[in-house]
């Protein structure tokens, strides 16, 4: 006999203990629901099953997600603004090594302005203009009038 969990009329379950620390950590390095699923050799069906069937999976698998997004956020927020951090530099004097310590700077990142923006503000942001489909023959008209009048000016 095996000692583990079994379902109604089913086969013993894959999953155990172990997996609701290995889901955060897994969701801290960005692996999908499908990515942690192969990793457990099951499918991603049964990921899911197990986030209905046991709560702490869940709140782990949850926290896990919420850090990293979180992290990156932050860290692309940092880029767009620009950041400094205290690093050191080793260099060789006379054969031995002198660590002298000073600060890195990274001036703002445009590209990582524009996807925050355009993100987290897409009406303002966004890359195409939205027309209006109301209205065509106002447009016409409006338009054969500019026609009309830069004839006329030339």
């Amino acid at each position: 006999m095996t000692d583990a969990p079994v379902h109604p009329g089913g086969r013993p379950t894959k999953f155990t203990e172990a997996h609701v620390e290995q889901a955060y950590k897994l969701a801290l390095l960005g692996a999908t629901d499908k990515q942690m699923a192969d990793v457990w050799d099951v499918t991603e069906t049964t990921v899911n099953n197990w986030k209905n069937a046991h709560p702490e999976f869940l709140v782990s698998l949850k926290a896990g997600k919420t850090t990293a997004d979180v992290t990156v956020a932050e860290s692309l927020l940092n880029r767009a603004k620009g950041y400094s951090h205290p690093a050191v530099k080793i260099f060789l004097h006379e054969g031995k090594p002198v660590e002298v310590p000073y600060t890195e700077h990274y001036p703002p990142d445009p590209t990582s302005m524009i996807f925050w923006l355009k993100n987290r503000q897409p009406t303002l942001w966004r890359d195409k203009a939205e027309l209006a489909l109301g209205g065509t023959e106002e447009l016409l008209a409006a338009l054969s009038a500019a026609s009309e009048r830069a004839r006329n000016a030339g």
